[in-house]
């Protein structure tokens, strides 16, 4: 048996760092740098980038009513509700939204990333996560798609295209006093 010296361990070692690097490196460059976005709290602009694709994809502007995500910046919600959140759920939000970006890589074998994906290629992919064989991706799915609608519902501008007349405590507020 051969035991491994010095030199060829520090060889191995060598190796397998600079192949790492590569594919974290390839990944970087696959991903794309993201524009800045200000104010952000926990995602980062590539994060936030494919949230935002994410809220545009499940509810487009025009869709099934008028006013959709980038209306409403849902991207932007969703880091400000993360920011209150502890940070074992900031972490596991941040890798889900990754495993996100990632998923056309992993799940589908194309080499581009969801948020570098077309409109309907988007909407291809993204509806696969609700019926996925994985859990996870289910379970992704489902979150930010529970996320999204109870965001986007609350917004006052929705609320015609639903037939909501508005909160209670607003409409009994706005009336006028009854007499004893």
């Amino acid at each position: 048996m051969n035991p491994v010296t010095r030199r060829r361990f520090l060889v191995l070692g060598g190796t397998a760092t600079a192949l790492a690097a590569g594919a974290v490196g390839g990944l970087a460059w696959l991903r794309g740098a993201a524009p800045d976005v200000a104010g952000l709290h926990v995602l980062t602009a590539e994060q936030y980038r494919t949230f935002a694709a994410i809220a545009r994809t499940h509810l487009p502007r025009g869709g099934a009513f008028p006013p959709g995500a980038d209306d409403f910046d849902l991207a932007r919600m969703f880091d400000g509700y993360l920011a209150d959140q502890p940070t074992t759920d900031r972490h596991d939000a941040g890798l889900a939204i990754n495993l996100v970006e990632f998923g056309p890589l992993l799940f589908d074998h194309h080499a581009v990333t969801f948020s570098n994906l077309p409109p309907d290629a988007q909407l291809a992919h993204w509806s696969g996560w609700g019926t996925a064989q994985q859990q996870t991706r289910r379970e992704i799915f489902w979150s930010f798609s529970r996320f999204l609608g109870l965001t986007f519902y609350d917004h006052e501008a929705v609320w015609p295209h639903i037939h909501y007349p508005g909160p209670s405590f607003a409409r009994l507020a706005s009336r006028p006093a009854e007499a004893p």
